[in-house]
């Protein structure tokens, strides 16, 4: 039997600010791992409340989702600061989500940095380092979410913290293995991208930017609540995985 983890980004609402269509509640009931927003791109405590709840009232296991201090740039902004002060900066998050959460009963399954510093973990090895280092003495067997073959999961797997690696349902990736970030996502084909997961999961493959199949190994599947359709999106990922065989659960 075939499995696979299904997550999104949740809780990225702000005050009376509303982010990713308010489809937050509907689209919750199709995935199986949340990724909370922690209040530094996005989010705030009530909406950290909300989410956790909606998230343990349908089975939906939750993962802090920490970002740059940058809520007018979404996250997606790179910010050169030094590797402790981002450090400090994802605990200090991590802290935040896991006491709304344990104050509801509810122990966190992962953490998957977000955006642009998703990005920047992937390749500076000084800041993954450290933040891996300070995961083992506080969270080691927490699931950490990452791009495969990236320096962040080459230094948990070095380190012991144990790893979810990523396949992008609604962005591209280039030869490099790379995906390649956009600010502006157009609205995609929900059959379109049904069929990429789909190849995705059955054959290892996705087509690149350059037109040609790479060679992709994934433990879950990553769909941005944000983007445009994203309900439509992942209902119909979801359909085409059920009638495929391949049951969606969190990581094992």
């Amino acid at each position: 039997m075939q499995t696979v983890d299904f997550n999104s980004d949740m809780g990225e609402s702000f005050g009376p600010w509303t982010i990713g269509d308010g489809v937050d509640n509907e689209l919750m009931a199709f995935i199986s791992s949340a990724n909370v927003a922690t209040g530094f791109h996005a989010g705030d405590p009530g909406t950290m409340r909300r989410t956790i709840e909606r998230a343990k009232q349908l089975g939906v296991a939750i993962g802090a989702h920490p970002g740059f201090r940058d809520l007018v740039g979404f996250g997606r902004r790179h910010i050169n600061a030094p590797a402790q002060e981002l450090v400090d900066d994802m605990l200090y998050q991590l802290g935040a989500l896991r006491e709304l959460a344990r104050v509801q009963g509810v122990t966190l399954q992962h953490i998957k940095p977000h955006g642009a510093l998703y990005m920047h973990l992937a390749r500076d090895e000084e800041a993954a380092r450290l933040l891996v280092e300070n995961l083992q003495r506080l969270e080691p067997e927490l699931l950490l979410y990452c791009m495969p073959g990236s320096v962040i999961w080459r230094i948990a797997k070095e380190l012991g913290q144990p790893v979810v690696r990523e396949f992008y349902a609604d962005r591209e990736y280039d030869l490099s293995g790379s995906i390649v970030f956009t600010r502006n996502v157009r609205a995609l084909d929900p059959a379109t991208v049904a069929a990429r997961v789909l190849r995705a999961c059955q054959m290892g493959l996705v087509r690149t930017v350059e037109g040609e199949d790479l060679f992709i190994e994934f433990d879950s599947i990553c769909l941005h609540s944000d983007t445009p359709g994203a309900l439509d999106l992942v209902e119909a990922t979801r359909r085409a995985l059920d009638q495929a065989g391949i049951v969606v659960r969190t990581p094992v």
